[in-house]
């Protein structure tokens, strides 16, 4: 958290200097040691909170790599007149036990061009409408599922 929250004040100032990256560090510290000491009971140590940083933003580059591979699979099919589109919807299960975990894979499969999660059970059962059938091809063991499941081993 610390990580994100760093990056997003070093974004949010538009320039980097020495002064900006002190101050920056300082507040991203306390507003994670805020966070961690109110909104999360368990006790952690300081190694498992950067690995699960390093997670995080391991993810959020993952999604954006894969939202544009779909945007660019989703512009070929718009562009090409001898592609049929074959609407599909998709019913797969996940072993993930986090309800986080759960709701972060059903957004980022909506946020997924040519995906949208219509249903999510509180058993991890999802209902994906696919813009074309080929999008559903691996969606139950898919780069996120395995990322998350990664994130809840720590």
């Amino acid at each position: 958290m610390i990580i994100l929250l760093f990056i997003l004040w070093v974004i949010f100032n538009g320039r980097i200097t020495a002064e900006i990256a002190v101050v920056g560090l300082i507040i991203s510290l306390a507003v994670t040691i805020f966070c961690k000491k109110f909104f999360f009971q368990e006790k952690r140590n300081t190694k498992h909170i950067i690995k699960e940083d390093f997670m995080t933003v391991a993810y959020i580059g993952v999604l954006i790599v894969e939202i544009i591979k779909a945007n660019i699979a989703v512009l070929t099919i718009m562009l090409s007149n001898k592609i049929e589109i074959e609407p599909y919807f998709c019913h797969f299960k996940t072993d993930l036990k986090n309800p986080i975990h759960r709701i972060l894979l059903a957004n980022s499969i909506t946020l997924t061009p040519g995906t949208i999660t219509v249903e999510l059970s509180e058993k991890g059962e999802y209902k994906v409408h696919c813009l074309d059938k080929s999008f559903a091809d691996g969606i139950d063991d898919s780069i996120f599922v395995k990322m998350l499941r990664k994130m809840e081993e720590l």
